[in-house]
């Protein structure tokens, strides 16, 4: 199936210890590219990966996790009681000394640096679990805006394909009556040379023979409707692996075919024909850049 490279998906899931928000957004990228971003969780991110690059080939996916750890087993709690009871004595000795008492707010010695210490602990195999089963849902969610991508560019794709076959076509039926219009033209450019005297047979099959061999397209055109035999055979729905670097290739290479149709052609309809093929090349190529 061909598969587009962009989409995202946004969702908030819940379980008696989690609660998480998620958002996955993929971009057109040459390689996998991920990127991960927000709550930390460890190998669990390795895990996530995974189980993106699976089905997801090629593209850059940005990810975001906001995790809150609802349970009161989730967190380390960290109190540096040689700190505090080092500052206590202090503010005890400060009182003694101005008469005065000194009131410490909470907040205040929450504030004291590596006084508190509050961390997370590491998913548990159930949370990471849950954590991997909502990605997957997620992820679930961008598939389906890249498979809609992908069959609407498969669509543009071949309606591009269909025009360059036309032009190709046009262009071949024209060459294939090259032999007879170079005749033609040879038979009158050489009796103008010579002053109106007629000229043989053979001379004139011999120069138009030349001519036909130098400004040969055949070659060309066959590759060409190769080409687009390949390219059409790749958009099939019953592929499963990702097609997009083999298009791009393809396109390359219909482009190259096009530039040397050009170049040989002596027939400005053949030339207009190939500059035909060029723009619905050029079109095709940006197209596959959004394919998988």
């Amino acid at each position: 199936m061909i598969l587009g490279m962009t989409g995202f998906a946004e969702r908030s899931f819940a379980s008696p210890t989690l609660r998480l928000k998620l958002s996955i957004k993929t971009l057109n990228h040459r390689y996998f590219d991920w990127s991960y971003k927000g709550a930390p969780v460890g190998e669990a991110e390795s895990r996530l990966r995974a189980l993106c690059q699976k089905r997801v080939r090629r593209g850059r996916v940005e990810v975001y996790l906001d995790l809150v750890s609802l349970s009161p087993e989730s967190w380390d709690f960290t109190l540096n009681e040689g700190l505090l009871e080092k500052i206590l004595r202090s503010l005890d000795r400060v009182a003694k000394r101005t008469g005065r008492r000194v009131d410490v707010t909470l907040d205040s010695l929450l504030r004291v640096p590596q006084l508190v210490e509050v961390n997370r602990r590491a998913l548990g195999p159930k949370e990471a679990a849950f954590l991997e089963r909502s990605f997957a849902r997620t992820l679930d969610d961008v598939l389906v805006l890249r498979r809609r991508e992908g069959a609407q560019t498969a669509r543009q794709l071949r309606t591009h394909v269909s025009a360059v076959r036309r032009s190709v076509a046009r262009a071949e039926a024209r060459f294939k009556r090259q032999p007879a219009l170079l005749k033609a033209k040879l038979k009158k450019r050489l009796g103008d040379l010579n002053g109106g005297a007629p000229v043989t047979e053979a001379k004139l099959s011999e120069e138009a023979s030349f001519l036909a061999q130098r400004y040969d397209l055949a070659e060309e055109i066959g590759r060409l409707k190769t080409h687009l035999d390949s390219f059409e055979a790749f958009l099939s729905p019953k592929l499963g692996e990702p097609v997009g670097r083999q298009l791009d290739f393809l396109a390359q290479e219909l482009n190259r075919e096009a530039n040397t149709l050009a170049s040989k052609s002596q027939d400005v309809l053949i030339t207009r024909e190939s500059l035909s093929i060029k723009n619905e090349l050029e079109s095709m190529r940006q197209h596959v850049q959004n394919i998988e």
